[in-house]
């Protein structure tokens, strides 16, 4: 089961980047090169405790809809969502927020486990993963610009 983690520094608070990263409207602007929409569940605003959401998307030139739950809400320094529908057998994805001197670092962790066994396994090794890595490396940067751009 793949494990992709990656920290990024935004010089903004803890308060800002958490609110930021669960933000539905926001989410759709920090993965426009898929095409992100929401079309179910909460289409707006700040994903709480217990929320749900569908996202509509097109990866490797295919729509897909994903819906993930949000099962853990730790304010302002973690939340966890997971797969409840879509594409991958399972995901989880840990988002954390260290306040540090001038700013926060946020963690991202992606652990998923790929459907079709040993075909999923071979595709994580040849592309899924990295893939995956590229996307949220992706949507982090684009959280910090945002984050680091407010009045």
């Amino acid at each position: 089961m793949p494990v992709i983690e990656h920290q990024q520094f935004i010089k903004a608070p803890a308060e800002v980047c958490f609110d930021l990263a669960r933000n539905v409207d926001i989410h759709t602007q920090t993965t426009f090169k898929t095409k992100e929409r929401v079309v179910g569940g909460v289409t707006e605003g700040l994903l709480e405790q217990g929320d749900t959401v569908t996202w509509e998307a097109i990866h490797f030139g295919i729509k897909q809809r994903l819906t993930a739950k949000v099962t853990l809400m730790e304010k302002p320094h973690k939340f966890v969502d997971i797969m409840v529908k879509g594409a991958f057998q399972s995901f989880v994805h840990t988002h954390q927020f260290i306040e540090e001197a001038g700013g926060t670092l946020m963690i991202d962790t992606f652990q998923y486990k790929s459907p079709f066994g040993l075909i999923g396994v071979a595709a994580d090794k040849l592309f899924l993963e990295e893939y995956m890595r590229a996307f949220i490396i992706s949507r982090a940067k684009e959280l910090k610009k945002i984050a680091e751009n407010m009045d």
